[in-house]
């Protein structure tokens, strides 16, 4: 078999048996996988994807270079971590109610062997991590190699909280590295990051394996810390404030976005515009200096030879409000902070194209395992892209599934719309994707909309016992 038929085989859904014999040379041919990860991007914070207040030159030319799925979920977190249960679900390939399930039992062998990295290494794959885990099982047991891994964030400061105030002055600064956080250890943690990966790809080029590599950067979480020259490239007069900008979110208490939740006391209450000003400038500091670090591997995969021969994929664990909604942080339904970027670029995949069927960002590990020629596991409950990126199918799933923590909120995405239920407050919320992209026009009252909303909940339904979700949103609502 042929790297040419190979990847022609996958790539029109023709998954490769996983008992078939390959020859040394075929098992050297099987393509790289290079997963790169950022933590609390959301999907509006790349230029070429229509951000014209932020520079991704790098995440520009994989967004020019391959496909971008511009709709792309996660199902949400089962606490404040939102970024626990997004790697635990990607890694694991279950949904969320399942994936918190299994932090129980992850460490134990049989679990560690249904992950990911250890599907590959069984179909001859060398594997290899950097940065951000956050996941229960043991990443050194997990891939072949693990460096410099991190915990969920840099430490944060005190100088760091409600923070800034107009008119006073800031004790915190983003490229002071006396406030640690990403600066701790004496090297930027994204730059750490870069180094690894590039060295593990000159090791990699020497290898007659093929490879996975998981290349996981700590930014743009807070702190949002970089260099001056970063920072400097976004003076506060060229920063917008979202036109969805609110002083409080009136449901924030009910919905566990209390001024007593980590990410929420970032920033004074209630916001100030000035105050978001600044969030988003260092927010976007640390992205453009993060993809200065992607565009430095991309080039070492080029300058070792292994390009042609890799998939590259690229995608966030979840978004970030940063100042949408008078919220700042990711446990909330809207899509600033549950949808996220997800470019996907190698041999076969079209260049330039934009794809906005709803998927899970989950949906890259089954991927990469149709990709890789293994037969995909019954425990793997997401879906692979390939069918979608070939056009075989337009839609991967019949509708999208959000929710956050047991009993604070859930979410569902269909045909255009989206219904949010706070259970305890309670309160219906539906929004028109189409006509409403940032979330503002609630339409629950609206009378034509009722058989909708009421269609809508009794999916949410059905994806709740999908998922493993216990909540009873009929005591909750019980008029719908």
């Amino acid at each position: 078999m042929t790297m040419r038929l190979f990847l022609l085989c996958n790539l029109m859904g023709l998954a490769v048996l996983p008992g078939t014999a390959l020859s040394a040379a075929e098992r050297s041919s099987r393509p790289n996988i290079l997963f790169i990860f950022a933590d609390d991007q959301t999907y509006e914070s790349i230029r070429a994807l229509g951000n014209n207040e932020i520079e991704t030159p790098n995440l520009d030319r994989l967004v020019r270079s391959g496909t971008t799925l511009t709709h792309a979920y996660n199902q949400g977190g089962y606490h404040g971590a939102v970024c626990v249960a997004s790697r635990t679900m990607l890694v694991s390939g279950r949904y969320l109610w399942h994936a918190r399930q299994l932090e129980k039992t992850i460490k134990q062998p049989e679990e560690m062997d249904r992950l990911w990295p250890r599907l590959l290494k069984k179909q001859g794959y060398d594997t290899y991590f950097t940065g951000k885990w956050h996941i229960k099982a043991d990443p050194n047991k997990v891939f072949d190699v693990a460096q410099h891994v991190r915990g969920g964030m840099p430490k944060q400061t005190p100088e760091g909280y409600n923070r800034p105030i107009e008119g006073e002055s800031d004790k915190w600064s983003p490229s002071d590295p006396k406030f640690g956080g990403f600066w701790q250890g004496g090297k930027h943690w994204s730059e750490v990051v870069k180094d690894d990966a590039v060295g593990y790809l000159e090791t990699a080029a020497k290898s007659d394996n093929p490879f996975f590599m998981y290349i996981a950067f700590n930014a743009p979480h807070d702190p949002r810390q970089s260099p001056q020259e970063y920072v400097d490239r976004y003076p506060l007069s060229k920063i917008n404030v979202p036109i969805d900008f609110l002083p409080l979110y009136p449901y924030m208490d009910a919905i566990g976005n209390s001024s007593k939740l980590r990410d929420e006391a970032l920033a004074p209450f209630p916001r100030t515009k000035y105050s978001v000003k600044v969030n988003r400038q260092e927010y976007y500091a640390i992205i453009t200096h993060m993809d200065h670090q992607i565009g430095l591997i991309l080039e070492a995969l080029k300058k070792t030879g292994q390009e042609e021969n890799t998939y590259i994929f690229f995608t966030a664990d979840h978004g970030l409000s940063c100042g949408h909604h008078g919220l700042l942080g990711k446990q909330n339904m809207f899509d600033h902070s549950v949808r996220v970027p997800m470019m996907i670029a190698g041999q076969g995949i079209e260049a330039g194209a934009k794809i906005d069927t709803p998927v899970y960002m989950q949906d890259i590990m089954p991927t990469t395992l149709e990709l890789a020629g293994v037969s995909i596991p019954e425990h793997v409950k997401f879906n692979s892209l390939l069918p979608v990126l070939s056009g075989q199918k337009k839609e991967q799933y019949d509708a999208i599934y959000g929710a956050y923590r047991d009993d604070m909120q859930r979410m569902i995405t269909d045909d255009g719309y989206k219904l949010i239920l706070y259970p305890k407050v309670p309160k219906v919320l539906l929004f028109d994707l189409k006509n409403d992209s940032s979330e503002q026009h609630d339409l629950s009252d609206v009378a034509t909309h009722r058989s909708r909303i009421k269609t809508m909940f009794q999916k949410l339904q059905s994806l709740q016992v999908e998922t493993g979700d216990k909540l009873d949103l009929v005591a909750a609502f019980p008029r719908l």
